[in-house]
């Protein structure tokens, strides 16, 4: 691939933004731009007949968020390097993009130098960040800082079945509890890891280093 110019396309719902980013690398000699997307779908229709290399990925799109659009990209082509360039700062969302297959997370205020240079440490096969995204994701999680909850072992027990994605009446039924029994308990869950939902709980148990599958 690196011999090669890498086919490239860039996918933002703002035109002037994916104008923007064909001006500043239209002379990189290792790029060839091929196409520009507004949607997650329109790229998706075209990565289904045509070959791309590499793609510049905005996670605010119309249709599809970017998080979700990573997995769909690697399961058509897994070939294709990922790289986010967007607004967002959050640190979960960054790292649930890297965790979807993007190979790294620039945001939309970086310079065309950290681009080229992320660029290049992707088709290394490197994960990369730009400087701002470095120290966003250094910096300790919420839930490190308030520390490691305690858990019984019921809630051990439900919290690994909810990760298996189970549902509540499952679970009920796999261990001889009432179905309001297994939402009181996941509720005192979200509570403890200070979450809104399942995605969130699954990542926060992770990053607490609870066994989950």
């Amino acid at each position: 691939m690196a011999m090669n110019k890498l086919l490239t396309a860039i996918v933002d719902d703002h035109p002037i933004v994916i104008e923007g980013l064909k001006t500043s690398l239209q002379h990189e000699a290792n790029l060839q731009i091929v196409g520009g997307f507004g949607t997650g779908n329109d790229l998706l229709s075209f990565i289904r007949l045509n070959r791309l290399d590499l793609i510049l990925l905005d996670i605010t799109l119309p249709d599809i968020n970017g998080m979700d659009l990573c997995k769909m990209i690697k399961k058509e082509s897994v070939q294709t390097i990922i790289l986010v360039v967007s607004n967002h700062t959050e640190r979960s969302i960054i790292m649930e993009t890297i965790q979807n297959g993007a190979s790294g997370y620039l945001l939309k205020n970086s310079s065309i130098e950290e681009l080229r240079n992320c660029i290049s440490e992707a088709i290394r096969g490197n994960i990369c960040y730009s400087k701002e995204v470095i120290e966003i994701i250094s910096r300790p999680s919420q839930n490190q800082l308030r520390g490691r909850p305690q858990l019984t072992r019921r809630e051990k027990q439900i919290l690994a079945l909810i990760a298996e994605g189970k549902t509540s009446q499952v679970i009920a039924q796999e261990l001889f509890l009432s179905p309001l029994t297994i939402e009181t308990h996941r509720r005192n869950l979200m509570q403890k890891f200070d979450v809104k939902n399942v995605a969130e709980l699954i990542m926060a148990a992770n990053q607490q280093q609870f066994m989950i599958p």
